[in-house]
C-alpha cells in the first residue's frame, strides 16, 4: 500500500528520541580490548542510567567501534557473545537496552572483509542512522553519550547532542586534549547516570 503524506508525518510524530551509549569506558569498564566474557564490567551506575531511559520511554542505544575484529584480537563469534553478556548483565540489574549496533572495521588495518572504509565506524554516522531507521528514532531530539572525541564529532552529523563522561579515556580527554576536539560537548558529565539525567532534563524531556 502506498504511504500517504499523513502516514508519513505520523511517523516522524512518532519518533521517539534516543541516548545513543558508547560502550567500553562509558557503559562498561574500559579494559582495553576485550576479547572474553569475563573481561566485560559494567561501571558502577549504568544500569541505574539505563533503568531511568527505561522508565522515561528514551530509547537506550549502544553504539561501539570494535577494530579488534578486524585487527585480528578477537572474531565475531566472541564480540556478539560479549554483548550477549552485557545484555544479560543489565537484565539482571532490571535493566534494557533497545539495541546494540556495532562497526567492526577498520580503513586500513587487517584483511578483507574487515579493512575497509565503511560509514558506520565513528565519526561516521551510519550506526546512528542504520538504529534510527530500524528503531524509528528522532536524531533531532537525541543524545550521543561517550568518553572519546569521535563520540562527539558523530553528533552534530546527525542533528543530536552530545555529551562527554570522565569515566574511561573521558578525564584525561577532557584535561589533557579539549583545546583539540572538533566538537565541543553540550555537557561534560561524570558518568552516564549524570549524563542521562542532563539528557532528560535538558535536552529530551
Amino acid at each position: 500500500m502506498k504511504k500517504t503524506r499523513a502516514d508519513a508525518y505520523t511517523a516522524r510524530v512518532e519518533a521517539r528520541p534516543a541516548v545513543f551509549i558508547d560502550r567500553d569506558g562509558t557503559l562498561t569498564d574500559e579494559v582495553g580490548y576485550v576479547n572474553h566474557t569475563s573481561r566485560l564490567r559494567l561501571l558502577p551506575r549504568s544500569a541505574e542510567a539505563i533503568r531511568r531511559l527505561n522508565r522515561a520511554g528514551v530509547a537506550a542505544v549502544v553504539v561501539t567501534n570494535q577494530a579488534g575484529v578486524a585487527r585480528g584480537y578477537f572474531s565475531e563469534i566472541v564480540l556478539h557473545a560479549v554483548n550477549a553478556e552485557l545484555v544479560a548483565q543489565l537484565e539482571r540489574a532490571g535493566a534494557r537496552l533497545d539495541g546494540v549496533y556495532v562497526c567492526p572495521h577498520h580503513p586500513s588495518e587487517g584483511a578483507l572483509p574487515y579493512r575497509m572504509l565503511c560509514d558506520c565506524r565513528k565519526p561516521k554516522p551510519g550506526l546512528l542512522l542504520r538504529a534510527a531507521d530500524e528503531l524509528g528514532l528522532d536524531l533531532t531530539r537525541s543524545v550521543m553519550v561517550g568518553d572519546k572525541p569521535s563520540d562527539l564529532e558523530v553528533a552534530p552529523k546527525v542533528g543530536a547532542r552530545s555529551v562527554l563522561v570522565l569515566t574511561g579515556y573521558g578525564l584525561g580527554e577532557w584535561e589533557h586534549r579539549r583545546d583539540q576536539f572538533a566538537v565541543t560537548p553540550h555537557h561534560v558529565a561524570s558518568d552516564l547516570l549524570d549524563a542521562v539525567d542532563w539528557a532528560l532534563k535538558a535536552s529530551i524531556a
